[in-house]
């Protein structure tokens, strides 16, 4: 799944500087999440970072984009493919 900012949010900006695919912004009231961008950090960290740093803890899973870890898998290597890095193969998926 996608994350979500819950009107929770108290705009405290340590949010979007932690995200690895520039998915948070700054929206009319408070941070936004976008859900083409959010792979929940997956690809780059174990545990979204966002939601590590959160000091009001207002950053669930989106239930309006339900993304099972494949489709987070495809998500980050199209957003890696777009800005030309190199996309490191998935631990489980390495030759054994």
């Amino acid at each position: 799944m996608a994350l979500l900012i819950t009107d929770e949010c108290i705009n405290c900006d340590v949010c979007e500087p932690e995200c690895p695919n520039q998915a948070i912004s700054l929206g009319p009231e408070i941070y936004v999440i976008d859900p083409n961008r959010c792979t929940e950090c997956v690809g780059h960290f174990d545990e979204p970072q966002c939601v590590q740093v959160c000091p009001v803890a207002c950053i669930p899973k989106d239930p309006a984009h339900p993304d099972d870890p494949p489709t987070l898998w495809a998500r980050f290597q199209r957003l890696q493919s777009a800005t030309g890095s190199a996309v490191p193969l998935p631990a489980d998926s390495a030759a054994g």
